[in-house]
């Protein structure tokens, strides 16, 4: 759990960062390429998580 908490606090400090000093995000600019990184993520925690349980 703590990972999780961990990796949610550094995505928004690195997306305030980003604004704050007007830099381009590091993520791609339409919701399709969001929602790719979204499930990219998920599919990774899932197979880790899988491959631990077995």
């Amino acid at each position: 759990m703590i990972h999780v908490v961990g990796g949610l606090t550094l995505g928004f400090l690195i997306g305030s960062g980003c604004r704050w000093f007007d830099l381009p995000l590091p993520a791609p600019p339409r919701i399709v390429g969001a929602l790719l990184v979204v499930a990219m993520t998920v599919g990774f925690i899932g197979a880790d998580l899988l491959l631990a349980a077995g």
